[in-house]
């Protein structure tokens, strides 16, 4: 199979594996809403997970269910990412967005059970036989997703939004560092802690995929398509943020994912072409249109 195609078919198995959990669930809107959030979407996160596990021995079997966690907690925050409060967003992945469907409380509710339901998949034997092995995934996760994490870098951004003058270049990378590359970094560690290897190489490989995914997104926001992305762009321009393209510039912006992404595939090379399909990972973020 083909890049694109290895993608998909890992985001069908973990959205069958959260649809096999979710459809033991009682027969509520704030169920529905769950599924509803976990639906499309690109599957990076889950994607990483089951190829870094693939490449340290671990059968597709066991690494979905850390698959399935991350993507819930992906899931969850885009939700609440949505709401008024946060970007105040009518669109994702060319569908209304959660509290657009249902209303605000579902939404918030909806995301706080997908944030859970992340380390209940994490605490079952099928993830891990080892119980020390789950309780650093869940611990690892916990950090990565909360305040030393994703909602560290969302409190960044939304602090910056009233800062007194833009946020320089060194800020913006260590808040997208956090927002968005935490969890990108936790699912490419994720296979190497399973199979207890050194998490660092996918440490490296991930800290610049992350980077350059974010680049790629600012990048998008210029000079994208609002009905291939799903979403409303141009925000970060009409709000006036500082951003890695307003910074640098589109083209020194676009250098820089290039670059990025190289850096990406060299932490790779220990791994041989058992890694290729990793490598093509970080070719797609920078060639993608959504």
């Amino acid at each position: 199979m083909n890049f694109r195609e290895n993608l998909d078919a890992a985001a069908g198995r973990v959205e069958a594996c959260l649809e096999a959990e979710l459809s033991g669930y009682a027969d509520q809107p704030v169920i529905a809403a769950m599924r509803y959030a976990c639906r499309g979407g690109k599957g990076l996160r889950g994607f990483l997970v089951i190829e870094s596990a693939r490449l340290h021995g671990v059968t597709e079997a066991q690494a979905v269910w850390a698959a399935a966690a991350v993507e819930a907690v992906h899931a969850y925050s885009l939700v609440h990412d949505d709401l008024p409060a946060m970007d105040d967003d009518d669109l994702r992945r060319g569908h209304p967005t959660v509290h657009v469907k249902w209303d605000e409380a579902t939404a918030i509710l909806a995301g706080d059970a997908l944030q859970t339901l992340a380390f209940d998949l994490l605490s079952r034997e099928a993830c891990a036989p080892d119980p020390a092995v789950r309780v650093a995934l869940i611990a690892s996760l916990a950090r990565a997703a909360g305040a030393q994490g994703m909602v560290l870098g969302q409190a960044q951004d939304i602090a910056a939004e009233t800062a007194a003058s833009p946020l320089t270049l060194s800020a913006i990378t260590d808040l997208q560092a956090n927002k968005t590359g935490a969890l990108i970094r936790w699912s490419a560690e994720a296979g190497a802690r399973l199979a207890y290897a050194d998490p660092a190489p996918m440490t490296r490989y991930a800290s610049a995929l992350g980077l350059a995914f974010q680049i790629v997104d600012d990048i998008l926001d210029i000079e994208g398509d609002a009905a291939a992305a799903g979403k409303r762009l141009r925000k970060d321009d009409v709000a006036g943020k500082a951003t890695f393209v307003s910074l640098l510039g589109l083209e020194p912006a676009r250098d820089r994912a290039a670059a990025l992404v190289e850096e990406a595939e060299k932490a790779l090379s220990a791994f041989g072409s058992d890694a290729d399909n990793l490598r093509a990972a970080a070719r797609f973020v920078i060639a993608r249109k959504s």
